[in-house]
């Protein structure tokens, strides 16, 4: 959208993770405030000052965010209100640390695990789980000694999948039927 710019490309206005999406990862996506795209909630941002996190928006949450989470895009749409409490909570300053720290821990996992059919799988994990989960769960692999991306691939989606599951946290996208 024409005049609207943010400094964090990593995490968007309206609180998705973009620093863990499959599009921005492949180049197919810049972010939210990168000019690529009109956005009704970047629109409603210039109309309230230029606010850089929709939490912080003396509105929020507002009508644009009713069914906001029912489906997902490329990416999830489940932590986002979390995401946004989360960086009320501990401040941008910390809260970007900790994305950087899971898009390196998610880098990892693509760089070495990857066999070509698990990008979505692992930018969903990282993104839904606790940055400790996948931590120990990135450990765990460096300490493990397979040889092949297919093995490693295969060993670090149980790993995650474990991990899910006794969290009762599913790692589908939730699309539109």
């Amino acid at each position: 959208m024409k005049g609207f710019t943010r400094k964090n490309q990593l995490f968007s206005l309206c609180g998705l993770n973009c620093g863990l999406c499959t599009m921005r990862l492949g180049g197919h996506c810049g972010g939210c405030g990168n000019g690529n795209q009109s956005c009704k909630i970047a629109r409603c941002s210039l109309e309230h000052g230029g606010v850089e996190y929709c939490c912080e928006c003396p509105h929020y949450p507002c009508e644009k965010y009713e069914k906001f989470d029912e489906y997902d895009s490329f990416i999830t749409h489940r932590n986002r209100k979390a995401d946004m409490e989360k960086l009320r909570t501990i401040g941008a300053d910390r809260y970007h640390a900790e994305q950087e720290e899971k898009i390196r821990l998610m880098e990892y996992l693509l760089s070495t695990c990857n066999d070509g059919r698990r990008k979505t799988l692992f930018c969903l994990a990282v993104n839904l789980l606790e940055i400790s989960d996948v931590r120990a769960i990135v450990e765990q692999l460096m300490a493990t000694d397979l040889s092949t991306a297919k093995e490693r691939a295969v060993y670090a989606a149980a790993l995650l999948q474990k991990a899910a599951d006794e969290k009762g946290i599913s790692l589908k996208l939730n699309r539109k039927k």
